[in-house]
């Protein structure tokens, strides 16, 4: 990729105290690039990865793996918030549980499940955003959305708290889980500390502090780093040429275990052209890069 370009993938390492749009429009400021789009937010309280694409990189976000999902958590025990986090307004208290009990209750919270999302959510409700409603005191009936919990990881025990490593599909709330696990125990609990460490295939270990974009220049990838999981096929000078036009082009080898989609690649320098559809003999161009 041109070191003049901004079309590629951004791993960020979000702080506690600013917003996802806070970062994003760090990372617009230091690239000088209107066209970002980011994988999924934070809440301001939490920490860890934001995946943005920038430039023409930003037509791969449906294409990209965003699945699993690897948050750590401290649930705090005794108390249940309005925001399910700790910056909200306590709304009941109860005793801790021992840890036998929330050990014990996991399994439940396990697997797929239905979820009420926090009454703080960006769900929409007839139209209107919850945390609107909610900041402004109106409660809306927020109907239960079916998630997929992997699996929980106990990392620490406290007299009051844990620290637990959650695997988790898209859409899951982590403080509504807290939640839940609060009330299943006969206890209350919310989120007091809250990180992403991965999204699919990209890891935080990867990622630049969202901050330091005020001073350097953010460490952009190739945009074939944005769809590791899809299968290469190699184009020759000519099948550069026809489709960058939009026309498609006669499947010479397909690869093995072939999925709807593959990156189309040059076989002169490696960079992603293109994301291709096989429709019957050919590949369809779906997604087309500009110039290298």
């Amino acid at each position: 990729m041109s070191t003049a370009t901004t079309d590629g993938l951004l791993l960020l390492d979000k702080p506690a105290g600013i917003s996802s749009h806070d970062a994003v429009l760090m990372a617009r400021r230091a690239l000088g690039e209107k066209r970002i789009g980011h994988a999924g937010t934070l809440d301001p309280f939490a920490t860890g990865l934001l995946v943005l694409l920038t430039g023409r990189a930003t037509r791969l976000l449906p294409y990209i793996p965003g699945e699993p999902k690897v948050y750590e958590a401290t649930i705090k025990f005794g108390s249940e918030t309005d925001t399910e986090d700790l910056l909200g307004i306590v709304t009941r208290e109860a005793a801790p549980p021992s840890e036998m009990a929330v050990r014990s209750a996991l399994p439940q919270l396990t697997g797929r499940i239905d979820q009420v999302p926090p009454a703080y959510s960006a769900k929409r409700v007839d139209g209107q955003r919850a945390y609107e409603a909610a900041r402004a005191g109106v409660a809306l009936e927020l109907k239960p959305v079916t998630i997929a919990v992997h699996a929980w990881e106990m990392l620490a025990w406290r007299d009051d708290a844990c620290d637990v490593r959650i695997t988790c599909g898209g859409g899951t709330y982590i403080r509504s889980l807290a939640r839940d696990l609060g009330r299943l125990v006969g206890s209350a609990a919310h989120v007091s500390a809250l990180r992403r460490t991965r999204a699919g295939a990209f890891m935080v270990d990867a990622a630049q502090l969202a901050t330091a974009l005020r001073d350097v220049v953010p460490a952009l990838r190739p945009p074939l780093d944005a769809v590791p999981h899809l299968p290469h096929v190699a184009l020759t000078h000519d099948d550069v040429h026809r489709i960058r036009r939009g026309l498609d082009i006669a499947i010479d080898q397909a690869p093995s275990a072939i999925t709807t989609h593959v990156a189309l690649v040059s076989a002169d320098h490696g960079g992603l052209i293109a994301l291709g559809e096989r429709i019957g003999d050919r590949w369809q161009p779906r997604v087309v890069m500009r110039d290298a």
